[in-house]
């Protein structure tokens, strides 16, 4: 009767394990889709995701293969538009290259 239960018990407990990894890989597979998504529709679904779920899933690797690119070193920058901070027009940098030199820095100022 006790090897019984054992076995119940040790059944049980591998049936838990493999739902976790079921629920674990379903909850990777979704954020790594949102991470597909523009950032707007990104940061909405990842406002509503609970901050437990940044120690348990796999956030930066899935970061670094969903949002890569395809530039390489030597390859030219696409094309873009942005407004100016202050002001009513846009800059264009296919525009402005032809115009003179053209050096991108991407940061953060804060």
């Amino acid at each position: 009767m006790r090897q019984f239960r054992v076995a119940i018990v040790l059944k049980a407990a591998a049936a838990l394990i493999a739902v976790s990894g079921l629920i674990w890989v379903a909850a990777s597979a979704g954020v790594y889709l949102a991470m597909w998504q523009t950032p707007e529709r990104f940061g909405a679904i990842m406002a509503r995701v609970p901050r437990i779920a940044m120690m348990v899933l796999p956030f930066k690797p899935l970061w670094i293969s969903a949002r890569a690119g395809s530039l390489r070193k030597g390859d030219p920058a696409p094309d873009f538009t942005l407004p100016l901070l202050h002001g009513d027009r846009s800059v264009t940098l296919s525009a402005e290259f032809r115009r003179k030199p053209v050096v991108l820095i991407f940061g953060s100022y804060t």
